[in-house]
Protein backbone atom coordinates (compact mmCIF):
# COMPACT_ATOMS: atom_id res chain seq x y z
CA UNK A 1 0.00 0.00 0.00
CA UNK A 2 2.84 2.41 0.62
CA UNK A 3 4.16 1.50 -2.31
CA UNK A 4 1.56 2.36 -4.25
CA UNK A 5 0.99 5.93 -2.46
CA UNK A 6 4.97 6.05 -3.40
CA UNK A 7 4.18 5.85 -6.48
CA UNK A 8 1.43 8.17 -6.91
CA UNK A 9 3.05 10.86 -5.21
CA UNK A 10 5.61 10.55 -7.71
CA UNK A 11 3.25 9.95 -10.34
CA UNK A 12 1.54 13.68 -9.91
CA UNK A 13 4.76 15.72 -10.35
CA UNK A 14 5.25 13.77 -13.67
CA UNK A 15 1.93 14.20 -15.11
CA UNK A 16 2.62 17.80 -14.18
CA UNK A 17 5.00 18.03 -15.94
CA UNK A 18 3.86 16.31 -18.97
CA UNK A 19 0.67 18.69 -18.68
CA UNK A 20 3.12 21.82 -18.84
CA UNK A 21 5.13 20.49 -21.79
CA UNK A 22 1.62 19.82 -23.72
CA UNK A 23 0.16 23.07 -23.07
CA UNK A 24 3.41 24.61 -24.28
CA UNK A 25 2.97 23.07 -27.49
CA UNK A 26 -0.70 24.14 -27.87
CA UNK A 27 0.82 27.87 -26.69
CA UNK A 28 3.17 27.42 -29.78
CA UNK A 29 0.69 25.99 -31.86
CA UNK A 30 -1.66 28.70 -30.84
CA UNK A 31 1.17 31.47 -31.84
CA UNK A 32 1.49 29.93 -34.88
CA UNK A 33 -1.67 30.15 -36.48
CA UNK A 34 -2.57 33.53 -34.55
CA UNK A 35 0.98 34.40 -36.83
CA UNK A 36 -0.75 33.15 -39.98
CA UNK A 37 -4.11 34.30 -39.37
CA UNK A 38 -1.90 37.70 -39.01
CA UNK A 39 -0.55 37.34 -42.20
CA UNK A 40 -3.69 36.45 -44.45
CA UNK A 41 -4.88 39.72 -44.80
CA UNK A 42 -2.37 40.83 -46.69
CA UNK A 43 -2.72 37.61 -49.10
CA UNK A 44 -6.36 38.22 -49.27
CA UNK A 45 -8.05 38.91 -52.54
CA UNK A 46 -9.16 42.13 -52.96
CA UNK A 47 -12.02 43.65 -51.78
CA UNK A 48 -13.71 43.98 -55.25
CA UNK A 49 -13.04 42.09 -58.45
CA UNK A 50 -13.52 42.61 -62.16
CA UNK A 51 -16.59 44.12 -63.37
CA UNK A 52 -17.87 42.07 -66.38
CA UNK A 53 -18.27 44.35 -69.42
CA UNK A 54 -21.06 44.83 -71.27
CA UNK A 55 -21.94 43.88 -75.03
CA UNK A 56 -21.52 46.77 -77.50
CA UNK A 57 -25.54 46.49 -77.76
CA UNK A 58 -26.24 46.33 -74.25
CA UNK A 59 -23.95 48.85 -73.28
CA UNK A 60 -26.73 51.69 -73.21
CA UNK A 61 -28.89 51.25 -70.38
CA UNK A 62 -31.81 52.86 -71.53
CA UNK A 63 -33.11 52.59 -74.78
CA UNK A 64 -32.52 56.03 -77.14
CA UNK A 65 -35.50 57.82 -78.52
CA UNK A 66 -35.70 56.45 -82.67
CA UNK A 67 -34.21 59.32 -84.82
CA UNK A 68 -35.07 60.07 -88.42
CA UNK A 69 -33.01 58.50 -91.09
CA UNK A 70 -30.76 60.69 -92.47
CA UNK A 71 -30.07 61.00 -96.24
CA UNK A 72 -27.07 60.32 -97.93
CA UNK A 73 -24.62 63.19 -98.25
CA UNK A 74 -24.33 63.23 -101.33
CA UNK A 75 -28.20 63.74 -101.61
CA UNK A 76 -29.06 67.43 -102.27
CA UNK A 77 -32.18 69.48 -101.55
CA UNK A 78 -33.62 71.10 -104.61
CA UNK A 79 -33.44 74.62 -105.16
CA UNK A 80 -35.88 76.74 -106.42
CA UNK A 81 -35.14 77.77 -110.12
CA UNK A 82 -36.31 81.24 -111.29
CA UNK A 83 -38.02 80.76 -114.30
CA UNK A 84 -37.63 84.10 -115.85
CA UNK A 85 -34.73 86.64 -115.85
CA UNK A 86 -37.47 89.50 -114.42
CA UNK A 87 -37.58 87.05 -110.92
CA UNK A 88 -33.49 87.44 -110.59
CA UNK A 89 -32.72 89.57 -107.44
CA UNK A 90 -29.65 92.28 -107.53
CA UNK A 91 -27.80 89.38 -105.74
CA UNK A 92 -27.68 87.25 -108.93
CA UNK A 93 -27.49 89.41 -111.84
CA UNK A 94 -28.47 87.76 -115.18
CA UNK A 95 -25.06 86.49 -116.94
CA UNK A 96 -24.34 89.22 -119.79
CA UNK A 97 -25.15 86.41 -122.40
CA UNK A 98 -28.67 86.10 -120.71
CA UNK A 99 -29.17 89.80 -121.29
CA UNK A 100 -30.86 90.58 -124.43
CA UNK A 101 -29.07 93.20 -126.30
CA UNK A 102 -31.62 95.64 -128.08
CA UNK A 103 -31.65 95.53 -131.41
CA UNK A 104 -32.44 99.08 -134.07
CA UNK A 105 -35.93 98.59 -135.41
CA UNK A 106 -35.99 98.94 -139.31
CA UNK A 107 -35.14 102.19 -140.58
CA UNK A 108 -33.12 103.12 -137.48
CA UNK A 109 -29.63 104.26 -137.42
CA UNK A 110 -27.41 102.10 -134.28
CA UNK A 111 -27.02 104.02 -131.08
CA UNK A 112 -23.58 106.26 -131.38
CA UNK A 113 -21.52 106.74 -128.25
CA UNK A 114 -21.99 109.33 -125.67
CA UNK A 115 -22.06 113.02 -126.45
CA UNK A 116 -19.00 115.00 -125.64
CA UNK A 117 -15.76 113.28 -126.82
CA UNK A 118 -13.88 114.66 -130.00
CA UNK A 119 -13.69 112.98 -133.01
CA UNK A 120 -15.60 110.21 -131.87
CA UNK A 121 -17.45 108.41 -133.30
CA UNK A 122 -14.19 107.85 -135.78
CA UNK A 123 -15.00 108.68 -139.18
CA UNK A 124 -12.40 108.49 -141.30
CA UNK A 125 -12.20 111.62 -143.51
CA UNK A 126 -12.80 109.37 -147.02
CA UNK A 127 -15.48 108.12 -146.20
CA UNK A 128 -17.32 111.07 -144.65
CA UNK A 129 -21.27 110.23 -144.39
CA UNK A 130 -24.38 112.35 -145.43
CA UNK A 131 -25.13 114.23 -142.61
CA UNK A 132 -28.08 112.34 -140.26
CA UNK A 133 -31.43 113.40 -139.65
CA UNK A 134 -31.15 116.12 -136.86
CA UNK A 135 -27.33 116.68 -137.46
CA UNK A 136 -27.00 120.48 -138.72
CA UNK A 137 -24.32 122.69 -140.56
CA UNK A 138 -21.78 124.37 -138.57
CA UNK A 139 -23.95 127.68 -139.27
CA UNK A 140 -27.12 126.17 -138.96
CA UNK A 141 -26.17 125.53 -134.84
CA UNK A 142 -25.75 129.39 -134.04
CA UNK A 143 -22.96 128.60 -131.14
CA UNK A 144 -20.88 131.28 -129.60
CA UNK A 145 -17.47 131.36 -128.13
CA UNK A 146 -17.30 130.49 -124.49
CA UNK A 147 -16.19 133.46 -122.10
CA UNK A 148 -13.72 133.06 -120.26
CA UNK A 149 -12.64 134.69 -116.33
CA UNK A 150 -9.87 137.18 -116.39
CA UNK A 151 -9.19 135.95 -113.33
CA UNK A 152 -8.86 131.91 -114.49
CA UNK A 153 -6.68 132.98 -117.00
CA UNK A 154 -4.42 135.37 -115.08
CA UNK A 155 -3.18 132.32 -112.87
CA UNK A 156 -2.90 129.82 -115.52
CA UNK A 157 -0.61 132.43 -117.46
CA UNK A 158 1.12 132.39 -113.89
CA UNK A 159 1.42 128.73 -114.19
CA UNK A 160 2.94 128.63 -117.34
CA UNK A 161 5.07 131.22 -116.91
CA UNK A 162 6.70 129.42 -113.25
CA UNK A 163 7.28 126.30 -116.32
CA UNK A 164 9.69 128.58 -118.50
CA UNK A 165 6.99 128.11 -121.22
CA UNK A 166 7.29 130.34 -123.79
CA UNK A 167 4.33 132.18 -124.87
CA UNK A 168 2.68 135.25 -126.07
CA UNK A 169 -0.79 136.79 -125.76
CA UNK A 170 -2.85 137.93 -128.47
CA UNK A 171 -6.03 139.55 -129.07
CA UNK A 172 -9.45 137.50 -129.09
CA UNK A 173 -9.96 135.18 -132.19
CA UNK A 174 -13.04 134.66 -133.89
CA UNK A 175 -13.83 132.65 -136.92
CA UNK A 176 -17.54 132.63 -137.02
CA UNK A 177 -20.49 130.52 -136.32
CA UNK A 178 -18.99 129.61 -132.74
CA UNK A 179 -15.12 128.86 -133.55
CA UNK A 180 -12.46 131.12 -131.76
CA UNK A 181 -11.07 131.81 -128.41
CA UNK A 182 -11.86 134.74 -125.74
CA UNK A 183 -8.41 135.09 -124.33
CA UNK A 184 -5.87 132.73 -127.07
CA UNK A 185 -2.57 132.38 -126.44
CA UNK A 186 0.31 131.41 -129.10
CA UNK A 187 2.88 128.99 -127.23
CA UNK A 188 6.60 128.99 -129.55
CA UNK A 189 8.01 126.45 -126.48
CA UNK A 190 5.76 124.12 -124.45
CA UNK A 191 8.94 123.76 -122.19
CA UNK A 192 12.38 125.63 -121.66
CA UNK A 193 14.31 124.50 -124.87
CA UNK A 194 11.76 122.23 -126.56
CA UNK A 195 9.81 123.53 -129.30
CA UNK A 196 6.59 123.31 -130.74
CA UNK A 197 6.79 123.10 -134.27
CA UNK A 198 4.84 125.11 -135.71
CA UNK A 199 3.55 127.49 -132.82
CA UNK A 200 -0.03 126.84 -131.77
CA UNK A 201 -2.70 129.16 -131.00
CA UNK A 202 -4.48 127.31 -127.71
CA UNK A 203 -6.32 128.45 -124.80
CA UNK A 204 -4.17 128.74 -121.69
CA UNK A 205 -5.09 125.57 -120.26
CA UNK A 206 -4.33 123.23 -123.41
CA UNK A 207 -1.03 125.05 -123.13
CA UNK A 208 -0.67 124.27 -119.63
CA UNK A 209 -1.81 120.73 -119.72
CA UNK A 210 0.56 120.31 -122.35
CA UNK A 211 3.65 121.71 -120.42
CA UNK A 212 2.88 119.11 -117.70
CA UNK A 213 2.21 116.23 -119.77
CA UNK A 214 6.08 116.68 -121.36
CA UNK A 215 7.42 117.41 -117.91
CA UNK A 216 5.85 114.82 -115.86
CA UNK A 217 5.63 112.16 -118.12
CA UNK A 218 7.05 112.74 -121.36
CA UNK A 219 10.62 113.75 -120.94
CA UNK A 220 10.96 110.78 -117.99
CA UNK A 221 10.09 108.51 -120.12
CA UNK A 222 12.41 109.27 -123.29
CA UNK A 223 15.20 109.47 -120.58
CA UNK A 224 14.80 105.83 -119.29
CA UNK A 225 13.85 104.23 -122.93
CA UNK A 226 16.17 106.41 -125.26
CA UNK A 227 19.01 107.67 -123.10
CA UNK A 228 21.25 107.45 -126.48
CA UNK A 229 18.99 110.10 -128.10
CA UNK A 230 20.39 113.34 -126.38
CA UNK A 231 16.45 114.25 -124.94
CA UNK A 232 13.56 116.04 -126.79
CA UNK A 233 13.94 118.85 -128.80
CA UNK A 234 10.69 119.79 -130.89
CA UNK A 235 7.26 118.52 -130.51
CA UNK A 236 5.75 118.27 -134.34
CA UNK A 237 2.30 119.22 -133.98
CA UNK A 238 -0.24 118.55 -136.91
CA UNK A 239 -3.21 120.70 -135.70
CA UNK A 240 -3.75 123.43 -133.57
CA UNK A 241 -7.37 125.72 -133.34
CA UNK A 242 -8.72 125.40 -136.71
CA UNK A 243 -12.72 125.84 -137.05
CA UNK A 244 -14.20 123.09 -137.93
CA UNK A 245 -16.66 120.26 -137.26
CA UNK A 246 -15.81 116.84 -135.57
CA UNK A 247 -13.47 114.97 -138.01
CA UNK A 248 -13.88 117.68 -140.92
CA UNK A 249 -17.67 116.52 -141.06
CA UNK A 250 -20.04 118.42 -143.03
CA UNK A 251 -22.74 118.36 -139.83
CA UNK A 252 -22.38 117.34 -136.61
CA UNK A 253 -20.58 118.20 -132.74
CA UNK A 254 -18.13 121.71 -133.27
CA UNK A 255 -14.67 120.25 -132.90
CA UNK A 256 -12.43 120.77 -129.50
CA UNK A 257 -10.11 122.38 -132.30
CA UNK A 258 -11.88 125.01 -132.85
CA UNK A 259 -12.78 126.25 -128.98
CA UNK A 260 -8.40 126.29 -128.52
CA UNK A 261 -9.47 122.78 -126.33
CA UNK A 262 -7.10 120.93 -128.10
CA UNK A 263 -3.62 119.93 -129.94
CA UNK A 264 -2.61 117.30 -132.22
CA UNK A 265 0.63 115.82 -131.96
CA UNK A 266 2.56 113.61 -134.96
CA UNK A 267 6.23 113.28 -133.71
CA UNK A 268 9.05 114.11 -131.75
CA UNK A 269 12.63 114.98 -132.40
CA UNK A 270 15.76 114.32 -130.69
CA UNK A 271 19.27 115.92 -130.19
CA UNK A 272 20.32 113.13 -131.63
CA UNK A 273 18.82 110.21 -133.98
CA UNK A 274 15.93 109.91 -136.38
CA UNK A 275 12.23 111.57 -134.86
CA UNK A 276 9.66 109.24 -133.32
CA UNK A 277 6.22 109.27 -135.43
CA UNK A 278 3.04 108.51 -134.02
CA UNK A 279 1.90 105.39 -135.33
CA UNK A 280 0.39 102.08 -134.34
CA UNK A 281 3.06 100.21 -132.07
CA UNK A 282 0.33 97.80 -130.01
CA UNK A 283 2.95 95.11 -131.08
CA UNK A 284 6.29 97.41 -131.64
CA UNK A 285 8.36 95.37 -128.56
CA UNK A 286 10.81 98.08 -128.74
CA UNK A 287 11.82 100.42 -126.53
CA UNK A 288 10.34 103.24 -129.03
CA UNK A 289 7.16 101.17 -128.64
CA UNK A 290 6.99 101.07 -124.81
CA UNK A 291 8.02 104.58 -124.91
CA UNK A 292 5.08 105.31 -126.77
CA UNK A 293 2.40 103.55 -125.00
CA UNK A 294 3.68 104.94 -121.87
CA UNK A 295 3.48 108.55 -122.67
CA UNK A 296 -0.44 107.92 -124.43
CA UNK A 297 -1.10 106.25 -121.11
CA UNK A 298 0.43 108.80 -118.81
CA UNK A 299 -2.10 111.58 -121.19
CA UNK A 300 -5.16 111.17 -119.88
CA UNK A 301 -2.94 112.15 -116.21
CA UNK A 302 -3.40 115.16 -117.80
CA UNK A 303 -6.18 115.71 -120.74
CA UNK A 304 -9.67 114.91 -120.52
CA UNK A 305 -9.18 112.87 -123.78
CA UNK A 306 -6.51 111.06 -125.51
CA UNK A 307 -7.15 109.58 -128.73
CA UNK A 308 -3.54 107.74 -130.34
CA UNK A 309 -3.28 105.28 -133.19
CA UNK A 310 -4.80 102.09 -131.77
CA UNK A 311 -8.06 104.41 -131.24
CA UNK A 312 -9.29 104.25 -134.92
CA UNK A 313 -8.53 105.69 -138.49
CA UNK A 314 -8.92 108.97 -137.94
CA UNK A 315 -5.95 109.06 -135.22
CA UNK A 316 -3.54 106.33 -136.51
CA UNK A 317 -0.70 109.22 -137.17
CA UNK A 318 -0.92 111.50 -134.31
CA UNK A 319 -2.16 111.84 -130.49
CA UNK A 320 -5.10 113.76 -130.06
CA UNK A 321 -5.34 115.68 -126.72
CA UNK A 322 -7.95 118.08 -125.31
CA UNK A 323 -8.93 119.71 -122.20
CA UNK A 324 -12.89 118.92 -122.45
CA UNK A 325 -14.36 119.04 -119.50
CA UNK A 326 -16.91 116.75 -118.80
CA UNK A 327 -19.82 116.14 -115.97
CA UNK A 328 -18.47 114.20 -112.85
CA UNK A 329 -14.60 114.87 -114.41
CA UNK A 330 -15.43 111.80 -116.72
CA UNK A 331 -11.87 111.39 -119.19
CA UNK A 332 -11.68 109.19 -122.23
CA UNK A 333 -8.43 107.68 -122.96
CA UNK A 334 -8.28 105.06 -126.02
Amino acid sequence: MRNCNEFAALAFPLRSINDGKRRVREFRKMAVILAALALLPGASLPRTGPVPQAKPEAAIEAPAAPQPEKKQETEQAPQPQPEAASELTPETPPAASDVPTPQPKPGETPATPPSGKDDLPPVPPEDQEPAKPGERTLEEQHLTIEPESDADHAECTKELQSLGVVFKETPRVDGGNGCGIDKPIIVSEALPGIALKPEATLRCPTALALARWMKGSVIPAASVALPESGGITTINQASAYICRLRNNAEAGKISEHARGNAIDIASFSFKKGEDIAIRSRREDSTLTGAFQRTVSAAGCLYFMTVLDPESDAAHETHFHLDVLQRKGGYRYCH
